[in-house]
């Protein structure tokens, strides 16, 4: 066969995202992608079934006016610094595109979101991982050393849960001469964020997305945050029409619903601290979250084997079959009745656990 590729396509690995399910499918517990358990907001809703065939008819607005309107009310930030993208992967592959070229740099600390990798080798990048510390400190020194091209730093992470603080995200941004992103797609289950240093550093863009808070993971609508000086090399690299007439008008009325988006994410947050003692008293170890998820071990380190059995009786964990992750599992945080009947399934299958299992 013809190889059509270029050789670091052909030689790279493609992007593995979790299992999905057929949309009908309302057996299986699918804890696995992060997904919000609750319905997206009533009022976003309203707009989708008031939604008029007028409107696509024809092409949307370039930019999602009406949509950067709203977030700009939102977060209190001008207009024009704010950007939209399918998702919030579009952004970043957008700014790979338009920062990074063979021979310059990416950078990032690790384990991370592996999206970050899969960019950087399609555009040929050098990348230059620098691993976390086994409590997840950020290694600031090796990452203001590398100065990329574009430095990554996922707050809160995934797949650990944990925040960089403030002052960390701040030093990386005074010592970076290239672009920094700070990807910030679990922002609305954490304590703090980094939005304030768009505006006292021109090379930072604060990336988030509306398909954790905000329950839209399916509408695949993400945006970012910048000096307009940022910005206006991204809009050169984006596709002209990017974001769907639906997807803008349904975004614009989820994140005007403030009181909603937070109620929803209060209840996760319960969820999550019932959940983690549950597992703990199962004898996992639990990393300290500000996400939508747990990272957890089992006392047996056998977490390939709990994913598999789980998948057997319909729930569905991610599993990470890489080092440092390969003896632990992510585990969203569902409805309190999903994450009961998660965690009888867990006893159960420990509970009749042989020996040749256990980790070695």
């Amino acid at each position: 066969m013809s190889n059509y590729f270029r050789p670091n396509v052909d030689a790279m690995a493609a992007y593995a995202p979790s299992e999905q399910l057929p949309k009908d499918n309302t057996e299986i517990i699918k804890l696995n992608s992060n997904e919000n358990p609750y319905p997206p907001s009533p009022m976003a809703m309203e707009v989708l079934r008031n939604f008029k065939g007028e409107w696509l008819r024809r092409y949307p607005n370039a930019f999602a006016q009406e949509f950067r309107e709203a977030a700009s009310t939102v977060l209190e930030v001008p207009t024009d610094w704010i950007i939209v993208g399918n998702g919030s992967d579009e952004i970043l592959n957008v700014v790979i595109r338009a920062c990074v070229e063979p021979g310059r740099k990416v950078v990032y600390p690790t384990p991370t979101y592996v999206l970050y990798r899969t960019l950087s080798q399609v555009q040929s990048a050098e990348i230059i991982e620098v691993p976390y510390t086994k409590d997840y400190r950020l290694p600031l020194k090796e990452l203001i050393a590398a100065n990329g091209s574009v430095t990554f730093i996922a707050s809160p992470n995934s797949p650990s849960g944990h925040v960089v603080p403030a002052d960390e995200l701040r030093e990386l941004a005074s010592n970076l001469s290239g672009v920094f992103v700070i990807d910030e797609a679990y922002v609305d289950f954490a304590e703090e964020n980094g939005l304030v240093l768009v505006k006292e550093f021109e090379n930072v863009i604060v990336i988030r997305t509306l398909s954790k808070g905000y329950s839209l993971a399916g509408l695949r609508l993400g945006f970012a945050v910048a000096n307009p000086k940022l910005l206006s090399g991204l809009y050169k690299v984006k596709d002209s029409y990017n974001i769907d007439a639906i997807a803008c008008a349904v975004g614009a009325a989820a994140i005007k619903d403030q009181a909603y988006k937070d109620a929803c994410v209060a209840k996760v947050k319960a969820s999550r601290i019932k959940l983690a003692k549950d597992l703990a008293q199962l004898g996992f170890r639990i990393w300290d979250s500000q996400t939508n998820f747990l990272l957890v071990q089992p006392a047996q380190g056998n977490a390939e084997y709990l994913y598999q059995k789980l998948k057997e009786q319909k729930i569905l964990l991610r599993y990470f079959k890489q080092p440092e992750l390969d003896d632990k599992l992510r585990i969203t945080v569902g409805t309190d009745e999903q994450n009961q009947a998660l965690v009888k399934a867990l006893a159960k299958v420990q509970s009749e656990l042989p020996k040749a299992v256990f980790r070695q």
